[in-house]
C-alpha cells in the first residue's frame, strides 16, 4: 500500500469536513502548543530567577523562619507564616567569625501618599545594615542608623522610582508621606537598581524593622535574614555556627526539631529549581489532558469515518486488500490528524513563548526566550502516540469488517 497515497487521502478528507477536522485536531493544538509554552515560561522564570540570585553574590546566607525536610522547600517560601525567628536572634549573630553583616526583613504592599499623590509600593522594614549586606549605596541623603533603627523612628528611604512618582525631580529630602495615616519624614533615596527577579528594587520604600513591627505590622517576628560573609569559603563555617546559636537560643537539641532553615546561595538556587521544577511538571500533566480530550475526539471521529466508509472498505477487501492494509490506512489517517494539529500546536507554542518573552523583556526583565528541542520532541512523541492508540480501536473495527456484509452496507 502507498501510505503517502494515503495520508494524502487522509488530508483530502479532512478539507472534505472542514469544521469536523477543525474541531477534531483543536485539542491536540492546544494541548501541543500548552506544553512547548509551559516549558518555555518555566525556563524562563527558572532563569530570570537563578540570575538573580547568583547576581547578588555567592557570600550571603539566609536565615527563614520554620524547619525544612532534606529535599523540600522550607515552609516560609511557600507563603506560609512562621513567627519562629525573632529581631534578637538575628541581633545575636553580627558576633560570629567571618561574618560581616546582618539583616532582617518584612514586607509589606501598599500605598506612599504625599499630599495628593500616591503610589503603590512594597514597603521594607530592615536593619541599618540593609546598604552592606545588599551592595548598594544611597543617592541623595542617607539611609537610617542603629540609634533610630532600635527607636522606633518613624524615618523613611525611598527608591529612585517612587521618588519619582512623588515628587518628580525635585528633592524629597525633609519631607513627610503617610504610610497607613502614619507619616514618615524622607531621610533619603537609593540608587537605582533595576530588577530583581519579578519585583523591582526601585519602587521599594524602607523604614526600620522595629517601627516596621510596631507601627505598621504589629507584629513581633521577621520574614527572612541575609548574613554577608567576608569570603564565600567561610560561608559553610558560618551557616554551622548560625544554626549553633539558634538553636541555643531556641532550647533545640536535636536538629530534626528545628524550627528555622539556614541557606546557603548554592543550597537557595536548587531550591528554587526543584521549585519550578514542580510546578512545570503539575502544569505539563494538565496540557496532557488536552491531548487526551483531542485524542477522544479523534477517535469519535475515525469510528465515524469507519462507517461512512464501510462500502470503501469491503470495496478494497474485495479487490485484495489484506486485514493489516486496512489497519494500517486507518492508523496513517489518526497519527496524520494528530501530526497537522501536533505541527500546528508546535508552531503556535514557540510564536505564544516568542511574545511571552518579548513582552516581559520589554518590561525590564532579564527573561530569556528557551525553547528546548527536549519539549519539542517529547510533543512530538507525544502526538504520534495519541494517534496510535486513539486510532487503533477505529483502525481494528475498520480491519475486521468482513468484505460481503461491508459491500452491502448501505
Amino acid at each position: 500500500m502507498n501510505h503517502w497515497l494515503t495520508i494524502k487521502l487522509a488530508i483530502t478528507g479532512l478539507l472534505a469536513n472542514k469544521m469536523r477536522a477543525f474541531l477534531t485536531i483543536l485539542g491536540t493544538i492546544i494541548g501541543v502548543s500548552a506544553i512547548i509554552v509551559i516549558v518555555s515560561v518555566g525556563n524562563g522564570a527558572e532563569s530570570l530567577i537563578v540570575s538573580q540570585v547568583e547576581s547578588i553574590g555567592s557570600n550571603l546566607v539566609g536565615v527563614l523562619p520554620g524547619g525544612s525536610d532534606e529535599d523540600e522547600p522550607p515552609a516560609a517560601l511557600m507563603g506560609i507564616v512562621i513567627t519562629t525567628l525573632k529581631y534578637e536572634d538575628i541581633t545575636a549573630l553580627r558576633d560570629i567569625p567571618n561574618v560581616v553583616e546582618v539583616a532582617g526583613y518584612n514586607r509589606e504592599v501598599g500605598e506612599v501618599i504625599y499630599k495628593n499623590n500616591k503610589t503603590e509600593t512594597t514597603l521594607t522594614g530592615t536593619f541599618a545594615t540593609y546598604p552592606v549586606v545588599e551592595d548598594t549605596a544611597v543617592a541623595e541623603g542617607r539611609f537610617f542608623n542603629d540609634t533610630e533603627e532600635r527607636g522606633i523612628a518613624k524615618v523613611i528611604v525611598l527608591g529612585s522610582k517612587i521618588k519619582e512618582d512623588l515628587f518628580g525631580s525635585r528633592s524629597p529630602i525633609g519631607e513627610s508621606v503617610k504610610i497607613q495615616n502614619v507619616s514618615f519624614k524622607v531621610i533619603g533615596v537609593m540608587e537605582e537598581r533595576g530588577s530583581s527577579g519579578f519585583s523591582n528594587n526601585d519602587t521599594l520604600v524602607f523604614i526600620p524593622v522595629r517601627t516596621m513591627h510596631k507601627l505598621i505590622l504589629g507584629v513581633n517576628h521577621l520574614a527572612l535574614a541575609r548574613i554577608k560573609v567576608n569570603d564565600d569559603q567561610n560561608v559553610d563555617e558560618v551557616m554551622a555556627s548560625v544554626e549553633n546559636i539558634l538553636r541555643g537560643r531556641h532550647g533545640i537539641d536535636d536538629p530534626k526539631d528545628d524550627d528555622f532553615t539556614v541557606v546557603s546561595q548554592a543550597q537557595g538556587l536548587k531550591t528554587i529549581q526543584n521549585i519550578t521544577g514542580s510546578i512545570k511538571i503539575m502544569l505539563t500533566a494538565i496540557a496532557f489532558i488536552a491531548l487526551i480530550v483531542g485524542g477522544i475526539g479523534i477517535m469519535n471521529v475515525m469510528y465515524i469515518a469507519v462507517t461512512e466508509r464501510t462500502r470503501e472498505i469491503g470495496l478494497r477487501k474485495a479487490l485484495g486488500a489484506r486485514r493489516n492494509d486496512i489497519l494500517s490506512q486507518f492508523l496513517i489517517e489518526a497519527v496524520s490528524i494528530t501530526g497537522i494539529g501536533g505541527a500546528i500546536g508546535i508552531i503556535i507554542g514557540v510564536l505564544f513563548s516568542a511574545l511571552v518573552a518579548t513582552t516581559i523583556q520589554y518590561l525590564g526583565y532579564d527573561w530569556a526566550f528557551i525553547v528546548t528541542e527536549d519539549s519539542i520532541i517529547i510533543a512530538s512523541i507525544v502526538i504520534a502516540g495519541v494517534g496510535i492508540v486513539f486510532g487503533y480501536g477505529p483502525a481494528k473495527k475498520a480491519a475486521g469488517l468482513p468484505a460481503i456484509e461491508a459491500l452491502r452496507y448501505e
